[in-house]
């Protein structure tokens, strides 16, 4: 991945408190996994979303910046949560509420 798409990962991941790689877009998500991720963080706050699908550098690129080989991709404040099935399990858990509420602090 060069320093330029690095970079502007870092920014999007920064400037958004839950930001969701995807394929497709928050009004039309092109897979289940990507709309089920969606669903589950809606009710969270707002979601900046990032279709991977628009731009291969990107749908790679996030793959080779997380190291975590499948989309969707989850930040919150920052930092890396994982794909659909583990924000799943977070907030069966009531702990995907916990992380978005304790960045805000």
């Amino acid at each position: 991945m060069n320093d330029i798409l690095k970079a502007q990962f870092d920014d999007v991941v920064k400037s958004h408190p839950i930001v969701l790689f995807m394929k497709g877009n928050a009004l039309f998500p092109q897979c289940g996994f990507s709309a089920r991720a969606l669903q589950i963080l809606q009710p969270l706050g707002p979601v900046h979303t990032v279709d991977v699908l628009a731009d291969p550098a990107v749908r790679q690129g996030i793959k080779d910046y997380s190291n975590w080989p499948t989309i969707p991709q989850v930040y919150i404040h920052g930092k890396f949560v994982g794909g659909s099935d583990i924000l799943m399990e977070l907030a069966e858990r009531g702990e995907l509420q916990d992380l978005v509420a304790a960045g805000s602090k």
